[in-house]
């Protein structure tokens, strides 16, 4: 179990590694500032909005892998004392620092995207209770976007179901109440923080006024 200094320099690599704003790399590389384009947001949404499908799927592909790789590297680094109620808190926080940096990067003025895909590469890295409470979660991603093709509207339910999904799946694998209750806060409180930061997506919801995405079937 490192102590507290060591887990705190495995937060700071986290974040730095969750604010490197790879959205606003390729756009900037193919000649455009993302942040002043479609809806100025960072994330790989808006990529592929302004800069087309295959680039907004590489940008995701980037944003869920430094989420990925920091909470992972932290989790086998950490062996089996992860599951224990304080390690499953220090690895969880390893991945919110990753995602609090996408949101939050010290590049970009702390101006950045709404974290669901790093936080859901965050979440993959934690295996296998938030692995599969991820996976879970993607899926409805999936479905609610294909059924509605309002990507934000499925970043919501998803990150909503997270702390549900993460109780049930810290259960059926035998957990203690511990880990289950550090797994169920935290990821809600993850959760909510991607919730709030798509309070102009609701507001737009409610208004009908929402961009659908172009390469989801349309409800």
């Amino acid at each position: 179990m490192p102590n507290a200094s060591v887990w705190l320099m495995w937060v700071v690599a986290g974040y730095v590694a969750g604010a490197t704003p790879f959205g606003w790399v390729i756009a900037r590389a193919r000649g455009v500032d993302i942040r002043k384009s479609g809806s100025g947001n960072i994330g790989a949404t808006n990529v592929g909005r302004v800069l087309g499908r295959r680039w907004g799927l590489f940008c995701f592909g980037l944003d869920v892998l430094k989420g990925l790789l920091p909470t992972a590297i932290f989790g086998c680094w950490m062996g089996a004392a992860v599951h224990s109620t304080w390690g499953a808190g220090q690895w969880i926080g390893v991945g919110a620092a990753a995602m609090c940096g996408h949101m939050f990067p010290f590049w970009l003025k702390f101006k950045g995207g709404k974290g669901v895909a790093t936080g859901l590469g965050a979440l993959l890295g934690i295996w296998p209770v938030l692995t599969v409470a991820a996976v879970t979660c993607g899926l409805l991603w999936v479905i609610v976007t294909k059924a509605t093709a309002y990507v934000s509207l499925a970043s919501i339910m998803a990150a909503a179901a997270l702390p549900v999904a993460a109780m049930v799946s810290g259960l059926l694998f035998g957990l203690d109440a511990g880990p289950i209750a550090v797994h169920g806060g935290v990821s809600a409180a993850l959760g909510l923080l991607v919730i709030v930061r798509h309070r102009g997506n609701i507001a737009r919801l409610r208004a009908g006024t929402e961009n659908k995405a172009a390469w989801a079937r349309r409800g």
